[in-house]
């Protein structure tokens, strides 16, 4: 094809207008665009001045949202309503319509980026302010923004293929198994990335915690993309799989409120009944002295094999374990003063001792002969020497 023939053929496919036409199309564009940009600074104008006089980041949010708004795509609404305008037909207006479409999602695109990164933003900082890891959340932030984003721009570009009639059946497929895919080939890292993600949003603990998960106790030093690192009591350094760890109950000791104290003793059998009676009071007495302790009830429990038996249910209003050991060593040293005061003795588990007969030994003309008794002591038997 020739170049005169190329320009011949253009020309053909253009429109027939009048150019008493296109001037008033031209000048209904420029009033368009002329009134987006106005309505759009004064809105912009109008959030600002209210997020000054208001406590809540939403309006801060929609200023940064419309402040996306992009000055070429305004100028491509301009010339899309002032095509409008013109005496064009059905081919041309096929098409018109298919660019409002791709205009217009290309520009909610750009406000649902926005909207993506100050919603996290805003999630970041007020973690942080609530004593979170800046690190861990600024990750977990970033790993979650890129997905939100990458997702939404899919959506848009497909929609807008739709839209210019491409079949997307095949693609939309194809994009599905490619996914599966891939998160086979990396389902490992995945879940301890989506389980970073969840520890950064749910915040079951944080850095500083001390927590116990299974039979790990400790302190979490840092929680990571894919592992989390405890120190354990013994001193040395723990790395956990994050999907493993939210596999498995969690006790965080650092949000504990109050201590449930559930102490048991017991009481000589020689005891009289006034005495037994007597001990729910004092207990509730010495608990009571003791402002960092609540009483709950305390019972004469029952009759034990060689003890009165009662259980006494207290909390301690600190979370503090120290605390909690220095209250229950006076609560103790308080309760055997109390009873030693009132002849009332405590109890003790003497060993089980029992004899039981071993077994006969035969003699050398085949006459079974008694051999010495076995004594059996805490459930163990000890063989005569």
């Amino acid at each position: 094809m020739t170049w005169n023939e190329f320009l011949s053929r253009a020309a053909n496919s253009l429109p027939d207008v009048d150019w008493t036409d296109v001037l008033p199309a031209v000048l209904a564009g420029l009033l368009t665009v002329i009134v987006i940009q106005a309505g759009l600074r004064l809105a912009i104008q109008r959030l600002r001045a209210l997020a000054q006089r208001t406590a809540t980041d939403v309006d801060d949010g929609l200023v940064s949202v419309l402040e996306r708004t992009n000055t070429a795509l305004i100028w491509i609404v301009g010339l899309l309503v002032a095509f409008g305008l013109l005496p064009l037909d059905d081919r041309w207006h096929g098409r018109v319509s298919q660019l409002w479409f791709a205009v217009v999602a290309l520009q909610l695109g750009l406000w649902g980026q926005q909207a993506i990164s100050q919603g996290l933003l805003h999630h970041v900082q007020r973690r942080s302010d609530n004593g979170g890891s800046n690190a861990a959340m600024s990750a977990s932030a970033t790993l979650l923004s890129w997905g939100l984003r990458g997702a939404l721009w899919v959506v848009i570009a497909l929609a807008v293929l739709s839209n210019m009639g491409v079949n997307i059946t095949a693609f939309v497929a194809s994009l599905g198994i490619g996914g599966v895919a891939i998160a086979l080939a990396v389902q490992n890292i995945l879940g301890d990335l989506f389980a970073s993600l969840s520890i950064a949003v749910d915040k079951p603990f944080e850095v500083g915690d001390s927590i116990s998960v299974g039979d790990v106790s400790g302190t979490v030093e840092r929680v990571g993309l894919k592992t989390t690192r405890i120190r354990s009591l013994g001193g040395e350094q723990i790395v956990m799989s994050n999907a493993e760890l939210l596999k498995r109950t969690v006790s965080n000791f650092k949000r504990l409120q109050t201590r449930r104290v559930a102490l048991t003793f017991g009481i000589t059998y020689d005891a009289t009944a006034d005495e037994v009676a007597a001990v729910p009071p004092i207990v509730k007495r010495l608990i009571e002295a003791d402002d960092k302790l609540e009483f709950v009830r305390a019972h004469f429990k029952g009759f034990g094999q060689s003890s009165l038996d009662f259980e006494v249910i207290y909390r301690v209003l600190d979370a503090d374990y120290d605390l909690y050991m220095d209250h229950q060593q006076a609560l103790n040293l308080a309760l055997m003063r109390e009873l030693q005061q009132r002849g009332i003795r405590f109890a003790f588990m003497p060993p089980a001792v029992s004899v039981v007969a071993a077994p006969m030994r035969q003699q050398a003309d085949g006459a079974p002969a008694p051999q010495a008794a076995g004594v059996r002591t805490s459930g163990a038997t000890a063989q005569p020497a």
